[in-house]
């Protein structure tokens, strides 16, 4: 059975175009074309009135005293805020105009009471409420790391639009997220939450989370405001050390780390937060060619920038300002408009608009820009939107938001062995499902969970228990995360000697990745491959589930095992979603959104690497070559890589044309056949090489995917049509350019598969 397969996992409309990304000729969605450009009478006529103290309260973020966060998120914030800036206080700030947003806070009955506070501040200017929900508030859902396994970008716009309709329910206007940062070292623990190594899947996913969260209009009392973050360059901090400094060329940041925030303000984003990081010896939070020169200049950006928490008092500790005067003075200057935290601003701006070192035009300039997004959102028509009562009695955890949440932990995870067949498992097998992770309801939901309720999400133990039955569950702990516990390997040893199969749910907790969770050494701690060891000497098949926030350097006898399911924490519905898949229920579909080293001593470790003058070559010594002398070069599994229940095969690519036209294109195909007994789904990839460039160029480049549907013994030839646009990058002089000349593409499973068919792209006649 043949059919064609040619339409994208994406929105084609709303697709990046790499070519006008950096260069300024962007054609911006209509509401931050609006936004932009309008001119606001009511916004105008506030300005005029407010006093410097109200316009500096409008450009402090505080934390929700009245309403704190359940689970701390970062405990330096109130340390950095004044010691007597609490409930009482708070509101006593607020009615006198001193206050525009608050951080952390949930809850409809005292917003609604710290939205009247400020309705009878002088001018009457509403409160706007903002909230870190990266994956959801009560309903979790995958880490973004894990969605973005699913390589489905308008699953990932479902999940935040029902993370926006549960965070509206409970009174929040503005969320910071989504975390778009290209993350190329696993060290680094906020992997976890982006969308991994590859910029244009980065950028995918910033434009569909933009578009989830924000919904079809932002005044709906059912949208927030979006927040990409961390503007920029904070994935590549050195050594995968959260809060260190980076070490990347202009050139490089143009390239790799501002397509997704440029696709995300493309989708309509108003607001981005600051990084902590430096760029060329710059802290972010102070670095004017970055959040003017680039930001505002070349990317077209016309919302307001938040800084991270603290990171504006934090230039002190960088070394670039003396003291919180000088601080405040350079970050402003360079175009920070709102600090988050601390109270900075409201100390430090009015003694430097009084002395000139800050401009009144400044000041007006960065008011009006924090004003526009809470007109944008309606809060001056409705400052009461997502304050409803009802609402969040009913809006909370909802069935839909738990369908979705199933569904996107299920195309989540990926696949990466099944020796022998060994999934799904046999009807009627007995399971010993051991570990620490298998039935520990508070390892489920990942970093940036804070709102969750431990016992509400389903672990892994329950979901097979609902799928097969008490009867046929053995469950036994092991050993914890990470030490033996006492008889933890002999009840071990028994559980799988009298069962058919084995589960293993292991991994790291979802304390050790997330922010401030940077690791030496990613690998599954000690105590649980001893685990593994003793699992394995039973001679019972064993299936390892992988919960983890990062890429992991695996073990060999964890590799060794029978099959490896990449789980991720999957959120809510994790053990469902786990147990469909276990059972062949839901057949698998994720594929690596990061490459799995062979061992830590690789990172930084991506597949689009840029070539070098010696590489390894298939086959011959390494010795001489750009690899290590103990290790195979490559990783372990690749970027791209995931498996099916079924047997994929790709016959070779073709391309309709062997040359290009400078403004025209070309159509690349192949046949994909489902050559197994199985339904499948494959993600089919297009990656595209350079093979000379002004400049190196990456050995490959994923540019789009196509998720097909394969019944057992269907082919279909799937296409994908190429325009110079896919074949532009960042120039020595720091421009977007297509060059002519010969290009390899690939139609493959992965990143490191498959065989190219070449064609050139004529010059412009």
């Amino acid at each position: 059975m043949i059919a064609s397969a040619s339409s994208s996992i994406v929105n084609r409309r709303a697709a990046l175009s790499l070519t006008t990304a950096l260069v300024g000729a962007m054609a911006m969605p209509r509401l931050a074309r609006a936004a932009a450009t309008a001119t606001s009478a009511r916004v105008e006529a506030l300005i005029a009135r407010m006093t410097v103290e109200e316009k500096v309260g409008q450009l402090t973020l505080y934390p929700d005293d009245v309403r704190p966060t359940p689970r701390p998120i970062n405990p330096d914030i109130n340390a950095q805020a004044e010691a007597h800036d609490r409930a009482a206080f708070q509101f006593t700030e607020i009615r006198a105009g001193r206050v525009g947003a608050l951080l952390g806070g949930t809850g409809v009955a005292l917003g609604r009471q710290l939205q009247d506070a400020a309705l009878q501040s002088r001018l009457r200017i509403p409160l706007m409420f903002g909230a870190d929900v990266l994956h959801g508030l009560r309903t979790i859902f995958p880490i973004p790391l894990g969605m973005a396994a699913s390589f489905e970008p308008e699953l990932a716009e479902q999940t935040a639009r029902a993370a926006a309709e549960e965070m509206t329910a409970a009174g929040v206007h503005w969320t910071y997220a989504p975390m778009v940062d290209v993350a190329r070292d696993q060290r680094w623990g906020r992997v976890a939450e982006g969308s991994g190594e590859d910029p244009w899947l980065a950028a995918q996913f910033a434009a569909a989370y933009v578009r989830g969260f924000q919904g079809k209009a932002l005044t709906s009392p059912r949208s927030v405001a979006a927040c990409p973050k961390h503007f920029a360059g904070y994935g590549a901090v050195s050594g995968g050390k959260e809060y260190n400094n980076t070490d990347v060329t202009e050139r490089e940041l143009r390239q790799t780390h501002l397509p997704p925030f440029q696709a995300a303000f493309d989708a309509g984003a108003l607001t981005t937060m600051a990084a902590f990081n430096d760029v060329d010896g710059v802290p972010a939070s102070g670095n004017r060619h970055l959040l003017t020169d680039l930001l505002r200049g070349n990317m077209g950006f016309r919302g307001f920038v938040v800084s991270d928490a603290g990171s504006a008092e934090e230039l002190v500790q960088h070394g670039v300002a003396a003291n919180e005067r000088e601080a405040a003075a350079l970050s402003f200057n360079a175009g920070l408009d709102m600090n988050m935290g601390g109270g900075l601003f409201k100390r430090e701006l009015p003694p430097l608009v009084a002395s000139g070192a800050v401009t009144a035009a400044r000041l007006d300039e960065a008011v009006r820009r924090v004003l526009l997004v809470k007109e944008a959102l309606g809060l001056f028509d409705d400052p009461y939107r997502s304050l409803d009562p009802a609402r969040e009695r009913a809006g909370i955890r909802t069935p839909a938001a738990l369908a979705v949440a199933r569904r996107a932990a299920q195309r989540s995870a990926v696949l990466l062995k099944n020796e022998g067949g060994v999934l799904p498992l046999r009807d009627g097998a007995k399971v010993a499902l051991v570990g620490p992770l298998g039935d520990d309801p508070a390892q489920l939901d990942g970093a940036w969970a804070p709102w969750a309720k431990v016992g509400e999400g389903v672990t892994l133990a329950q979901g097979l228990r609902e799928a097969i039955g008490k009867d046929r569950l053995m469950v036994v702990k092991g050993a914890d995360v990470d030490a033996s516990i006492p008889g933890g390997l002999d009840a071990a040893i028994g559980a799988a000697r009298t069962a058919d199969v084995v589960i293993a749910a292991i991994g790291e907790a979802q304390s050790m990745s997330g922010e401030a969770r940077s690791r030496t050494s990613i690998t599954v701690p000690a105590s649980q491959v001893a685990l593994i060891e003793a699992l394995r000497t039973t001679g019972k098949p064993v299936i390892v589930v992988l919960s983890t926030g990062r890429a992991l350097a695996l073990d060999p006898a964890i590799q060794a095992s029978d099959a490896i399911l990449v789980g991720w924490f999957l959120g809510s519905e994790g053990g469902r979603a786990l147990a469909d898949l276990l059972t062949g229920v839901v057949e698998p579909s994720g594929r690596l959104p990061v490459s799995f080293p062979r061992t830590t001593g690789q990172q930084p470790l991506f597949y689009n690497h840029v070539s070098t003058g010696r590489p390894p070559v298939a086959g011959e010594p390494l010795f001489f070559k750009s690899a290590y002398i103990d290790v195979p070069d490559g990783p372990a599994y690749p970027f791209g890589h995931g498996l099916t229940y079924s047997t994929i095969a790709y016959d070779a690519p073709r391309a309709s044309a062997a040359q290009m036209a400078w403004d025209g294109s070309i159509t690349l195909s192949a046949m994909v056949r489902n050559t197994g007994r199985r339904n499948a789904e494959e993600a089919v990839q297009l990656y595209l090489h350079d093979v000379s460039a002004s400049v190196t160029r990456p050995v490959r480049e994923l540019k789009d995917v196509r998720k097909i549907r394969l019944a057992p013994g269907e082919a279909k030839l799937v296409t994908f049509e190429v325009s110079r646009d896919a074949l532009t990058f960042v120039g020595s002089d720091l421009k977007w350019r297509a060059e002519p000349g010969a290009f390899l593409a690939w139609i493959a499973p992965s990143s490191a598969a498959g065989e190219p068919v070449r064609f050139s792209l004529n010059a412009a006649s």
